[in-house]
């Protein structure tokens, strides 16, 4: 599990330009959508990047209960996002 380190705002209110931090690193945010509406909740989406190394990710969570759903993938191919364990998160 990702464990929230700070919050300068809810996750709800990022937006692209935004910057986070995954275990140290900074990323920026490039898009935040909703992917897919199950009735009772909403899977969400947020798209990263990383300006050094031009590298893309996805921060995934479910907007009802966000300490327990996030998860972080990379983008490995043109169309392919691995999950990738990692240890905090702040924004």
């Amino acid at each position: 599990m990702i464990k929230i380190k700070k919050q300068s705002k809810q996750i709800s209110q990022l937006k692209k330009g935004d910057k986070i931090l995954i275990d140290g690193k900074g990323l920026i945010v490039d898009a935040h959508y909703l992917f897919q509406d199950h009735k009772t909740t909403k899977e969400m989406i947020i798209e990263v990047y990383s300006e050094k190394t031009e590298k893309e990710y996805q921060i995934r969570y479910f907007d009802d209960q966000v300490e327990t759903s996030l998860e972080f993938y990379a983008l490995e191919n043109e169309f392919q996002y691995t999950k990738k364990e990692v240890g905090e998160i702040e924004w």
